[in-house]
């Protein structure tokens, strides 16, 4: 799917080229090159493989943490200074997932969101019981250490709903989702009131798709839409484990298209609101 929609990404999974990752992977390279090293010598000397190396300096993955360590034993303690700082603007929140980084920093300078699953309540309208109920369940199962990282950093990233009061915020959620009583009858019941509340808000506006609709847009599965600063579009696409960020403009232009018909095929707002509380009282 990710080919046919014109991808910014060429593997699932792989960043694409961010302005900051691309210096980083420069600055490496000049480092790299003033030691008169090729990648095939640099590499085993800071115990990574050649291809790494040469994606990292790509600007397709993220530096290791111990990279820096590592390189200061090969190119010496005044390079791997200047590599740290040029690390700084890379700092990864504690409990993303690493294929996540990038649009979560996408998400913080946004003007506009709009959010469409079908799969999982959007991560932003989580409460911390459904959020629990989910990661008890992924596979492989996560340490106590990293299930507890992964649920402060879901409940911090849902602060952006008030951090940032003039991005509009659109949700777009199967009532399915409401439907399949993951976790039980208290985590809906907390679910509910939890789209409830944040439906109060007024830069967000939730929308349920009917659990019967023939007229449906949203076939094609879950998607993100993000407006920037400069008016630009960007799309998103994630699924077990792996994203896609979408940045061709006739690629974002079908999926804001998808997205608006959409729009008119779910309940308003209102009536969502109104469904909810019907489903609460039950």
């Amino acid at each position: 799917m990710a080919a046919e929609n014109g991808a910014g990404t060429g593997r699932a999974g792989e960043p694409e080229l961010s302005d900051s990752l691309k210096t980083f992977g420069a600055v490496l390279k000049a480092l790299r090159d003033e030691a008169h090293l090729t990648q095939e010598q640099f590499a085993p000397r800071v115990k990574y493989s050649v291809a790494y190396i040469a994606k990292i300096e790509q600007g397709k993955r993220f530096p290791p943490s111990d990279l820096m360590e590592r390189s200061a034993e090969v190119l010496g303690a005044s390079a791997a200074r200047v590599l740290a700082a040029a690390a700084e603007s890379l700092t990864r929140k504690k409990g993303l997932a690493s294929w996540f980084q990038q649009w979560a920093g996408i998400e913080e300078e946004a003007i506009a969101l709009c959010t469409y699953e079908c799969s999982v309540i959007p991560g932003l309208l989580q409460p911390e019981s459904y959020i629990r109920a989910l990661f008890e369940r992924r596979l492989p199962p996560p340490t106590q250490e990293q299930f507890e990282e992964r649920v402060a950093a879901r409940l911090d990233r849902q602060r952006l709903l008030t951090d940032l009061p003039n991005t509009s915020f659109s949700f777009i959620i199967e009532q399915a989702l409401l439907e399949r009583g993951v976790g039980g009858p208290e985590v809906t019941r907390d679910l509910l009131d939890n789209l409830l509340a944040k439906g109060r808000l007024r830069n967000v506006e939730i929308q349920i798709m009917p659990l019967h609709q023939e007229d449906h847009s949203g076939f094609e599965g879950p998607m993100y839409l993000a407006e920037t600063e400069e008016n630009r579009w960007i799309g998103y696409i994630e699924a077990h484990g792996n994203s896609i960020l979408i940045t061709d403009p006739k690629a974002v232009s079908a999926m804001q298209q998808r997205y608006g018909k959409m729009r008119a095929q779910a309940l308003s707002h209102q009536a969502t609101t109104s469904l909810l509380e019907q489903m609460r009282g039950a």
